[in-house]
């Protein structure tokens, strides 16, 4: 059986860090939490579940994880976020997969809970991901903040049943708060990146995305808060968009 070390950075998680550390009781060999020098009771929490728990100043979602990943104990990764966690039927197939590790990487699906609804259409379901994996046959990369793990290409991926269990966004006001900031670290991200925006971008970027998420992905089947997440993306892509033109004319 190999040794599994479940990897989380954190940062003021203690609403959501003590869930995921109890879906993972069982399942981890290693608990190693690296953390922004948080300020509420992260610590404590870890401690009291015996997770080594390491500061290290924040430089980006994928620099942090990517620095994780050299402190972990074992070369086999289980990655989450502090406000995930491992359904029942998800935390036994990676039960069997330790048994019998037969191979490189495995992605799962993630279901969301939004203000207490779970979410099952639009783009946050499958919403598949890779996080099961041998830390030395990938890394993480994406953009910031919207991170993901990138497997070397011949990498084998195979789909375990079971889904992360992600608790988002408790309120709407929390979802558009967060939906502010991740607009400017994406806009600062796109901008190093040498990315352009146009007057032109700023109308059909944030009008596709709603209609790809509310009709063509089904959102609308999730209700009211079908809407309101597919509307608060269309407003983050245009405000990303926005900073960015901004940052194309101030560079000039």
């Amino acid at each position: 059986m190999v040794q599994l070390s479940v990897v989380i950075i954190t940062y003021n998680e203690e609403r959501n860090l003590a869930r995921c550390l109890e879906s993972v009781t069982g399942v981890a060999d290693e608990i190693l939490i690296v953390d922004s020098f948080s300020i509420d009771r992260t610590k404590e929490i870890a401690a009291s579940f015996s997770a080594r728990f390491i500061e290290h100043s924040f430089e980006g979602y994928i620099e942090q994880k990517n620095y994780a990943l050299t402190q972990a104990q074992h070369n086999y990764i289980l990655s989450l976020d502090a406000d995930e966690a491992l359904s029942p039927e998800l935390k036994e197939s990676i039960l069997k997969v330790k048994s019998d590790w037969n191979n490189d990487a495995f992605r799962m699906n993630r279901l969301t809970n939004y203000c207490g609804h779970w979410i099952r259409h639009g783009a946050w379901y499958p919403d598949r991901k890779v996080r099961l994996f041998r830390r030395d046959q990938g890394k993480w990369g994406g953009n910031n903040p919207h991170d993901r793990f990138i497997p070397d290409s011949q990498v084998r991926i195979r789909h375990l049943k079971g889904d992360i269990l992600h608790y988002s966004y408790y309120s709407v006001e929390g979802h558009i708060a967060q939906g502010k900031k991740f607009a400017e670290i994406g806009a600062m991200a796109a901008y190093r990146a040498g990315k352009k925006a146009n007057n032109f971008t700023l109308l059909w970027r944030p009008a596709l995305r709603f209609l790809r998420d509310y009709i063509f992905l089904a959102g609308f089947l999730d209700g009211l808060s079908g809407f309101r997440i597919a509307k608060i993306t269309a407003q983050y892509n245009y405000l990303k968009y926005a900073r960015l033109k901004e940052l194309n004319e101030k560079g000039k």
